[in-house]
């Protein structure tokens, strides 16, 4: 480490490096394993992930790029929140809805996380109202049959086969039968 860089700098540097570090272990790699998939020599890979000094930016590409994790996340070590819902329709690709107020994080953020195991849930027809709930975490929805609607305080989500959505589950919020046949959808919860 060289004299000019501050002591402000070097710590950044380093727990740049222990997030690094973290996401080899996440992926289940050794360091040499991880240099070797990099195509860096074992020593000076093992050097950045000590220090964080002098890493490449395209070698940081390459490692968010492996791990599946935003760059930004990567760099500062903060998940991005969005004021939206990310909404993915069948067959149409991505669409973003707006919403003022509400916050989204991609799974992908959560890699430092605990995944709950994948729920699947069967609604069936009613006129009551979808109880609402909290929990901490990000929550994601797939509906595979039927028509789900996903219910906020002051909105709601039509989702059809196919469709699916993450969102902020500390919002209230609840899930309810959106036609006159029963209908299912895979949740998984990442706290």
């Amino acid at each position: 480490m060289t004299d000019n860089v501050s002591e402000d700098i070097a710590q950044e540097l380093r727990e740049l490096g222990q997030r690094i570090a973290g996401l080899r272990d996440a992926l289940g790699y050794t360091t040499d394993e991880f240099a070797d998939l990099l195509g860096e020599d074992s020593e000076t890979y093992a050097a950045y992930e000590q220090t964080g000094f002098n890493i490449p930016a395209s070698l940081l590409m390459h490692i968010a790029n492996k791990a599946q994790v935003d760059m930004g996340v990567l760099l500062t070590g903060k998940s991005t929140h969005l004021n939206t819902f990310q909404v993915v329709r069948a067959g149409e690709g991505r669409s973003v809805d707006r919403f003022p107020g509400y916050h989204f994080q991609d799974l992908a953020y959560a890699y430092s996380g605990k995944t709950m195991q994948p729920l699947l849930v069967t609604l069936q027809p009613s006129d009551e109202p979808a109880e609402l709930v909290t929990h901490s975490g990000q929550e994601f929805n797939y509906v595979t049959e039927g028509t789900v609607i996903l219910v906020f305080a002051d909105r709601e989500i039509e989702l059809h086969v196919g469709d699916s959505v993450y969102f902020n589950p500390e919002l209230p919020h609840g899930q309810r039968c959106g036609s006159d046949e029963p209908a299912t959808f895979v949740t998984m919860i990442m706290e």
